[in-house]
């Protein structure tokens, strides 16, 4: 089965930045939809941005639209997101998952994605 772990968090200032990677290790779906989701304390976790096989489909959820950009690095097995502009309510923990991809479209439903990271903390002040 697939492994995933996360790295780069950390605590930012409002207005920095922080790039997260995802390493993916193992076997992976032929299709897939790979992405991050995020949980702040007494919250329900949240898709962040999703991203289908080959990067052909990619959600954003609306409050990070503009500051905030997957990708995957094929080259290194990892994928990533990049963080500008962070503001208070990003703060989470962040976690990166992955599930068996049809119909080239990943929504961002927690309850869909079967392999989970651990996460990693994100804290802006």
């Amino acid at each position: 089965h697939v492994q995933l772990v996360e790295s780069g968090g950390g605590s930012v200032q409002e207005g920095g930045s922080l790039r997260l990677s995802c390493a993916v290790r193992g076997y992976m779906y032929s299709t897939y939809c790979l992405g991050w989701f995020r949980q702040a304390p007494d919250k329900e976790r949240e898709g962040v941005a999703q991203m289908y096989s080959g990067e052909s489909s990619i959600y954003y959820l609306d409050s990070v639209k503009g500051r905030f950009t997957i990708s995957k690095d094929n080259t290194n097995d990892t994928l990533d997101l990049q963080m500008n502009n962070l503001r208070p309510e990003d703060t989470a923990m962040y976690y990166c998952a992955t599930a068996s991809g049809s119909g080239g479209y990943c929504a961002p439903d927690a309850s869909l994605y079967n392999f989970w990271g651990e996460g990693t903390q994100v804290t802006v002040s």
